[in-house]
């Protein structure tokens, strides 16, 4: 019970009437999620989203909570109907688009931007930069097991499921089985 009524005080202090946060339904909040979108940035939310953040009764251990972070002006992150994020990470610095119907398994890390330039005359500089940004998509009914890192740049296709552990990087087309590390398609999935 008094899970419950926490579960319901979360969601409405960190998702209701902020003018950077749009809801286009129910929003189930399981334990209380980190989220920072900047006033000029913006979240939206699809109907019937999970953000769980509640180790108890998930099959994974979690190491952390749900966390959504939009940081620079103009970002975006984008999170289709029914999809469900346990103790994952989204950082846009530019835009992360999520589909409809999606599975992000636990400790997973998806980020749009480095944080720093890599190539520079003077390494020492790279504390001072911020690096770029490629915008990141999710195609609907995606599968992204647990410990995953999706990089800059990345397009999935609908229907793909991306295995545990793999480190994700570039297009990838629809009902694909992608996995490894660099990631590679494995095989197509019948649907």
């Amino acid at each position: 019970m008094i899970q419950t009524i926490l579960n319901y005080l979360y969601r409405f202090f960190l998702l209701n009437n902020r003018k950077n946060i749009k809801l286009f339904g129910k929003v189930q909040v399981k334990n209380k999620p980190c989220i920072d979108i900047k006033d000029d940035a913006l979240l939206e939310l699809g109907k019937n989203v999970t953000l769980n953040s509640k180790n108890e009764k998930y099959h994974l251990n979690m190491f952390t909570s749900v966390k959504l972070y939009a940081d620079r002006k103009g970002s975006k992150i984008k999170i289709g109907d029914n999809t469900r994020i346990h103790g994952s990470c989204l950082h846009a610095y530019e835009y992360i688009e999520i589909g409809k119907n999606c599975l992000i398994a636990a400790n997973c890390q998806i980020f749009d931007g480095s944080g720093h330039d890599v190539y520079l005359k003077n390494a020492s500089l790279r504390i001072k930069t911020i690096g770029k940004s490629k915008p990141i998509i999710i195609g609907d009914n995606c599968w992204i097991g647990t410990n995953c890192i999706i990089l800059p740049g990345t397009i999935l296709g609908n229907n793909c499921v991306i295995g545990a552990g793999s480190v994700v990087r570039g297009k990838f087309g629809n009902n694909l089985l992608i996995s490894g590390n660099p990631a590679e398609s494995i095989k197509s999935i019948e649907v």
